[in-house]
Parts: structure tokens; C-alpha cells; sequence
């Protein structure tokens, strides 16, 4: 079962975007990201899984539902969305790794994935990036390169499909935060990364 659908900016081109494993929708990351993407002209709707739609209502930390639950919800999601323009997909963390495994079947336009989570925290042996190299949909994956999901040194050495466009974002973290020494501050490389995903959704479309 669906929740409420938040819609944020223009009807076309579309942009469904989904929260990572312990942030709602409207968490902050994700409410400047719809706010930077709609002011680049495109538009945004984000929806929860169940298990974070029932944290809101129930107040319990409900862990993330089981993967087979969280793909159906992304198919319904997409149907439910589904018009005459250009449709992309993604997500943060584990709302992009789930939106790349349903890509290809939705026959969307493009698949978006900030941060994406190459591998669990401190587990780098564990890879979640067996599909990624069958996957057809133009994708593109905006990472920080100190992620402890998955650093552009350990990114660069999986040797991904050339059909997986890769920005990094200097000293990000998994929130593309970067530290204050770098230089660069945290709205810049969100900025950034709607810039990437705005060049992106036009190159696609």
C-alpha cells in the first residue's frame, strides 16, 4: 500500500526519488535536493516504503522492510506516476540500490543514485553490484569520494559498466558532506549534484 505521494516542482520531466534505509522523505537531505531540482526545472515526487510510513504514524523504529516488499513498492510507485513525459528514477542509498533493480523492467528513462551503497559500512567484501553490470537503463551515480559505502578508490576498482556515468564530489561523505578543511561546503556539493542529475535527465531526454 502506497502512502502519500510529496510532489515538489514541474509536471515533466520527472525525477521519483526514494529515502535511504534511516531518513523519511522529507528528511533535510531530502527536501534541499527536491528544492534544487525543481529550480532547475524538473520535477520531483518522493514517496516512503511501508516500514518508514509506519514509523511516521506509529513512532516505532521500524527497520527497512524486506527487499521483495520494497521493489513491489517501487513498481507501484512508478505505475501510479507513469504519464506522457520522461520518467527517471532513483534515490538515496538504499532507495537508489533499490530503484537499479527495477529499472530495467519499468523501462524508465534513467536511473539517479546519490551515494549509492556499494557495499555495507566496514563490510567491503560484501558488494551489492552483481546487477550493475547487466543493467541496460542510462544511469547515473553521484558519490562522495570518501563514502564509506563505497570511496572512489574502492568504486574505481570494480570496473563498472561504461552505461554507469560516475560524479564524484570531493571529500563527500555518504551524505555528500564534505569536512571543513576541503574547502568546499555541503550546499555546494548538492548543488553540484543537482547540476549533474539536471545534465543528466537532459542528455536522456
Amino acid at each position: 500500500m502506497i502512502g502519500s505521494l510529496l510532489r515538489t516542482g514541474p509536471e515533466s520531466p520527472l525525477l521519483i526519488l526514494a529515502h535511504g534505509a534511516g531518513a523519511p522523505m522529507d528528511s533535510e537531505f531530502m527536501e534541499q535536493m527536491a528544492i534544487l531540482l525543481a529550480e532547475r526545472e524538473i520535477g520531483v515526487i518522493r514517496f516512503e516504503f511501508p516500514y518508514m510510513a509506519q514509523r511516521r504514524s506509529g513512532g516505532s523504529k521500524r527497520p527497512p522492510d524486506r527487499q521483495p516488499l520494497l521493489l513491489d513498492t517501487w513498481r507501484q510507485v512508478i505505475e501510479q506516476c507513469r504519464g506522457k513525459g520522461k520518467l527517471f528514477v532513483g534515490g538515496k542509498s538504499m532507495g537508489g540500490r533499490m530503484a537499479s533493480l527495477v529499472a530495467d523492467e519499468a523501462e524508465v528513462d534513467g536511473l539517479v543514485c546519490l551515494g549509492y551503497p556499494f557495499h555495507p559500512v566496514k563490510k567491503p567484501e560484501k558488494l551489492r553490484t552483481e546487477h550493475l553490470y547487466e543493467l541496460q537503463t542510462p544511469s547515473l551515480v553521484i558519490q562522495g569520494t570518501r563514502d564509506a559505502l563505497g570511496s572512489r578508490e574502492e568504486v574505481v576498482s570494480y570496473d563498472l559498466p561504461e552505461a554507469i556515468q560516475l560524479c564524484w564530489l570531493e571529500d563527500g561523505d555518504h551524505d555528500l558532506k564534505p569536512r571543513v578543511k576541503s574547502g568546499y561546503t555541503h550546499q555546494q556539493h548538492m548543488r553540484s549534484a543537482a547540476d549533474a542529475i539536471s545534465a543528466f535527465m537532459a542528455a536522456e531526454s
